[in-house]
């Protein structure tokens, strides 16, 4: 317990999601993976005893680790490609689908470049409460047998790699909320400048040991960095570029409910990397955030359709794909730290409330969110941040966050309910700076002509169908 409660501390001040968990104490015994930044236990070090009393051992690699962490990477890529732009793509009209399917490609390349010039540097380097440092700009020291000093048992590689798909994926998440009306150029520069001074620094103040993480806030895997985040600047995005035209009067149905559902499927799939892989390690904690990503899922898809049901008549497919993403944000920040049974609460509370959010929620804020971010991201990614703080109490089958021996579920939901404002506040402001500034140079939206054409031909010169 001592050991265990040394690394939990460790991962604290460090300030990345189920860094703990990395360091879980049922690693294969072949192969140590607890290697605590912390010094070791009198007992754990006794074998060693020839060496310095104050020196820490020097980091091992463990394979399984770094199988699982590589296998977690790439769910998490075919989460955004092909998964996110599938699930978009179908929501789109038959005109505009090849125009978001480029958007999330090339925002997934373009953000992929710049975490690895500075967006790592920046969030996982320094000691700043709001940014971190450029000691690692351009991966300045790092090499193959560099090993990470956030998780002990990985090369510095696959962590960086892991953590830049976050980045990517949460960029193109914005996309969803200004789609049909935007200029290609204007989604490229106001990436550049939202990744830079929103998604950066969050992911920084939560997990690079900035502000957030400091004051014990519970994200073991976005929900505030990624889904808050996005989901604010993505409603902000629709207030700031206006209505499409015809919004209230035409049909705006999808085009391709099966692809929606397919893009839905990967991106279930995929989030199992996304949160699992959030553990940093194949232990007992992954498995923990692996049955939570099922169970939290199936009952947000269940509770959606059943509210369908109850106020509109029929369940819907489209119901269906909406409330398992739904159930997959809100557990989230949640999925290292609650058990099963919490996290299929989280996912009933989430389905009802996202439902909500996509329907009155939506028409009282009177912003055209073409596909919903901010009713399901932003809506999901606060409810599960903040019932991450009821849920990991140990009296309700949690594991006590980070602090399972001083864990208080009020002072806990405090912090959780901070942690939302402060990313509601600075995703807001950023974007609407970031919005703004793009209008200046290049303009947000196409000619209402191009509009009426369509963005496949207007912005790309090509078409999704040939008849």
């Amino acid at each position: 317990m001592k050991k265990f409660l040394a690394i939990l501390l460790t991962a604290l001040t460090l300030g990345v999601p189920g860094i703990a968990a990395a360091q879980d104490a049922s690693a294969p015994a072949e192969a140590p993976a607890a290697v605590e930044a912390a010094p070791a236990p009198a007992e754990a070090a006794a074998p060693a005893a020839e060496a310095p009393a104050e020196a820490a051992p020097a980091p091992v690699l463990n394979s399984g680790d770094v199988a699982w962490m590589l296998t977690s990477t790439m769910l998490v890529i075919l989460m955004t490609i092909p998964g996110l732009a599938l699930f978009y793509g179908g929501l789109a009209r038959t005109k505009n689908m090849l125009s978001v399917l480029m958007q999330v490609f090339v925002i997934f390349s373009l953000i992929s470049i710049l975490w690895v010039i500075y967006g790592y540097s920046l969030a996982f380097s320094g000691a700043g409460k709001f940014i971190g440092g450029f000691e690692k700009i351009f991966l300045k020291g790092i090499g193959p047998d560099t090993m990470s000093g956030i998780l002990a048992t990985l090369p510095e590689y696959v962590f960086i790699a892991f953590q830049g798909t976050f980045a990517a994926i949460t960029t193109a998440l914005i996309v969803g909320s200004f789609a049909e009306r935007i200029k290609f150029s204007a989604v490229i520069i106001f990436s550049v400048i939202w990744f830079t001074f929103s998604y950066v620094p969050m992911a920084h103040i939560v997990w690079g040991g900035g502000l957030l993480g400091a004051d014990g806030a519970l994200d073991f895997a976005g929900g505030t960095v990624v889904h808050i985040n996005a989901g604010i600047a993505g409603l902000v995005g629709a207030y700031v570029l206006g209505k499409r035209i015809g919004y209230g009067r035409e049909a705006f149905a999808p085009h391709s409910l099966t692809m929606t559902m397919i893009g839905a499927s990967l991106l279930w799939v995929g989030w199992f990397g996304f949160n699992a892989g959030s553990a940093g390690a194949a232990n007992g904690a992954a498995g923990l955030a692996f049955i939570n990503t099922v169970v939290a899922t199936g009952a947000a898809t269940l509770a959606w359709i059943l509210g369908e049901a109850m106020f509109k008549g029929k369940p819907s497919m489209l119901g269906a794909a909406s409330g398992a993403v739904a159930g997959l944000v809100a557990v989230t920040p949640a999925a290292g730290f609650v058990g099963p049974m919490g996290a299929i609460i989280i996912g009933i509370i989430s389905g009802f409330v996202c439902l909500w959010g996509v329907g009155g929620l939506k028409r009282m804020l009177g912003a055209d969110d073409a596909f919903d971010v901010f009713g399901v991201h932003g809506v999901g990614g606060i409810v599960g941040a903040i019932l991450t703080g009821v849920f990991a109490s140990q009296g309700l089958g949690g594991t006590g966050g980070l602090t399972p021996d001083t864990f208080s579920m009020g002072s806990q939901v405090v912090i959780q309910v901070k942690s939302v404002i402060f990313t509601i506040i600075w995703s807001g402001v950023v974007s609407f700076i970031a919005f703004k500034l793009v209008d200046m140079f290049v303009g947000l939206r196409v000619a209402e002509d191009e509009e009426r054409e369509g963005l496949d031909i207007a912005s790309h010169g090509e078409s999704a169908y040939h008849y």
